[in-house]
């Protein structure tokens, strides 16, 4: 895929995933354009004179929330990577019809937009939480995944595709919980939720490398899911802040002790490959030799947090934190 060639739109370009993926696509791929698609005039004001100010960025301010202006956005884009969204548990649960007004209206306005303006490739980002939610972030997301999947029959013989790439906890991401034990280090206490606790991991950067090889792979009607390792809340605490007493405060409403990627009833259609899963869609338009090569998986699988075979170690969190977050140390540098 020559990415020199392509228009690509990132909705919720000024967060965190935004801000990673502009940074890989300028230094390596050299997009013809990146638009900078946001609602925040004041972020898009800070990314671009924070040094995200190149000739083939164009900064442009909407919400997803406003079909009309994704379809201005959208014109002559070829590529949109959909990562616009509330997605902090509480406030979600607090604010249930923007949180629907946002993640469900904004993907179908997203879904519309594309289809009216023959964008070629639609990528989403989803989460953990979407499967079997607990909590309303995790409907939502449920159903904007369904949105994108069945937009394929939409398409139909035209020439937008949609697909998902669904993964796990990012270090270095807004709401992390790592930022918040550095916080309470000094006071010798941390809280906790639940020290059963379990959470897949993984960093910015390799959140943004899969989108970018969902997106060159893609047949339309995919969710890709990444080989992820997991950590426990308690080794977690153990490296970020040594020594610290943890305050069990029970477990919030809207969480789980594990998370799950791969749900058991998802696995029946779903394939394996060395470093990622294609959960394919069970729908008749899907030509189910797209990925041949994959193998399948056995009855009873399930990819959960709890039972996965690749855990993070002490050393290998230190690494993605300093990757991330600047943090030699993470039990030192303040």
């Amino acid at each position: 895929m020559d990415w020199s060639k392509v228009n690509v739109l990132v909705t919720g370009g000024t967060g965190s995933f935004g801000k990673k993926f502009t940074e890989i696509m300028l230094r390596e791929y050299h997009p013809q354009k990146l638009i900078i698609f946001s609602r925040g005039e004041l972020k898009q004001h800070d990314m671009r004179t924070g040094g995200f100010d190149h000739e083939s960025l164009r900064y442009f301010i909407g919400d997803v929330r406003d079909e009309s202006r994704l379809r201005r956005a959208m014109s002559g884009v070829d590529i949109v990577v959909h990562a616009a969204a509330l997605k902090q548990v509480p406030a979600c649960e607090y604010n249930p019809v923007e949180a629907v007004a946002t993640n469900i209206n904004g993907a179908r306005n997203v879904v519309d937009a594309a289809l009216d303006t023959r964008v070629k490739k639609v990528l989403a980002l989803s989460t953990d939480k979407a499967v079997n939610p607990v909590n309303l972030y995790g409907a939502t997301k449920l159903v904007a995944e369904k949105l994108f999947v069945q937009a394929n029959a939409y398409s139909g013989a035209g020439p937008t595709r949609f697909s998902c790439v669904r993964y796990g906890n990012v270090v270095g991401s807004r709401g992390s919980v790592i930022p918040l034990f550095r916080s309470q280090r000094d006071s010798g206490k941390l809280t906790v939720t639940d020290v059963r606790m379990t959470r897949f991991w993984m960093t910015l950067e390799q959140g943004v490398r899969f989108v970018i090889r969902a997106i060159e792979n893609m047949h339309g009607g995919e969710v890709f899911v990444p080989k992820i390792p997991s950590m426990s809340i308690v080794d977690l605490a153990a490296v970020v802040a040594p020594g610290c007493n943890l305050i069990p405060v029970g477990i919030r409403a809207g969480e789980k002790l594990h998370e799950v990627l791969v749900a058991e009833d998802e696995a029946r259609h779903t394939l394996e490959f060395k470093d990622m899963f294609v959960i394919q869609p069970a729908h008749s338009w899907w030509a189910t030799g797209n990925w041949s090569e994959g193998r399948a998986l056995p009855d009873g699988f399930r990819y959960t947090s709890d039972l996965n075979a690749c855990w993070l170690t002490s050393e290998q969190l230190q690494e993605m934190a300093s990757e991330e977050l600047g943090c030699e140390d993470l039990a030192t540098v303040r």
